[in-house]
């Protein structure tokens, strides 16, 4: 069965994203110790959503579209470039309850991953979509920034489903989101 999953860094105190919108807070830890992880996450993945911000921060990462096997959703408003090379992106904007029909779709019975950001994923959850949020918080504390999960109104308890310790001090929980 396909899950929509929000797969998510933090900062200890909630923020995915520093003041400037920048991520070098998170990549000074470097990958190699979630790399098994990762890809093991990534193996189910049949469909990547994010948002406009996000899609902008990998373009002007300049690496080749890590997604390339995979269709992907960019939420948005404004008219943004494509990425050259053939990826499979698809850009929209509306309800994402009429999206995620075709997410779901698409993914092939793989899962569906809400990569960023949080008011994306914020947007998944309010509409009672999203299955669950898989969290490595780091070991740090931006104070302000781009929130890990602006939802509109307070959910209901979340069921943890597993946690893990990385050796650089950060922790990773599983949190299953709706029944």
């Amino acid at each position: 069965m396909t899950k929509t999953q929000y797969y998510v860094a933090a900062s200890v105190d909630g923020f995915i994203a520093d003041r400037e919108n920048s991520l070098d807070w998170l990549m000074q830890f470097g990958f190699e110790e979630f790399g098994a992880d990762y890809e093991g996450f990534l193996a189910d993945v049949g469909v990547v959503v994010m948002g406009s911000r996000t899609y902008e921060w990998l373009l002007a990462e300049g690496s080749p579209w890590a997604y390339a096997d995979r269709p992907a959703w960019v939420l948005t408003s404004r008219e943004l470039p494509p990425i050259e090379g053939g990826a499979n992106i698809r850009f929209a904007s509306g309800d994402v309850r009429e999206l995620h029909t075709e997410w779901v779709a698409a993914a092939g019975g793989k899962n569906v991953w809400v990569v960023g950001g949080g008011e994306v994923a914020a947007q998944v959850a309010d509409a009672g979509l999203l299955d669950e949020l898989l969290l490595t918080t780091m070991p740090v504390v931006l104070g302000a920034g781009a929130p890990l999960l602006p939802v509109a109104a307070t959910t209901g308890v979340l069921e943890l489903v597993s946690t893990q310790r990385f050796p650089g001090g950060a922790t990773g929980a599983v949190y299953r989101t709706r029944g």
